[in-house]
């Protein structure tokens, strides 16, 4: 498969529907998978909509474009959603969700190259000592993914009663180097 000429670039609150359907493709591709991860938005639609609004309006969201087509998109953020464990809170992190890459580039590892890119850019630009996920509980093969990326398994949120993504996985951001053949190419006067 050629490789398409990938861009990254941070998403504006016009690129919602962008967002919602790459999510939308990945929960119609999940349900064929043995798992419930987002069989319906948590807790409720609109609160996943302002979510991602927020997420949106703050600058935290990036898309990879293949031209006009959206590959993947991530949210990072130097702050926990009230996720973690405030005991390990004290060193600087980024905190990345909705890491979702669409079926049509998978194989490409964009997903493991947005999460090098998320820790890469955190710990340039304040320091971050760790990049950290919070993981859908239930969802056995994505915590294999996050160990095969170097991951390690860090307990589970006590914090948010019925959180179904508890599962919380963090890797040292100096584990991570910039690769030799980058994956998008970020536009000029971003990050």
């Amino acid at each position: 498969m050629r490789q398409p000429r990938l861009t990254l670039s941070p998403a504006s609150a016009h690129d919602f529907h962008a967002v919602i359907g790459l999510i939308e493709g990945a929960r119609k591709w999940l349900r064929t998978r043995n798992t419930d991860q987002w069989s319906q938005p948590w807790p409720s639609e609109e609160d996943r909509s302002h979510r991602i609004r927020e997420a949106l309006q703050a600058g935290r969201t990036w898309i990879v474009w293949d031209g006009r087509t959206p590959a993947a998109t991530i949210t990072a953020q130097p702050e926990d959603s009230g996720v973690w464990p405030k005991e390990m809170l004290a060193d600087p992190a980024v905190y990345v969700s909705r890491l979702v890459v669409s079926r049509r580039y998978s194989g490409l590892s964009l997903g493991s190259g947005l999460l090098d890119w998320a820790a890469i850019s955190a710990r340039r630009e304040y320091g971050a000592k760790w990049i950290r996920v919070d993981v859908w509980t239930t969802n056995a093969a994505l915590h294999t993914y996050y160990h095969r990326q170097g991951f390690r398994f860090s307990g589970f949120c006590e914090s948010i009663e019925g959180y179904p993504s508890a599962a919380l996985f963090q890797k040292p951001t100096h584990e991570i180097s910039l690769p030799g053949h980058p994956l998008f190419i970020q536009m000029p006067g971003t990050r």
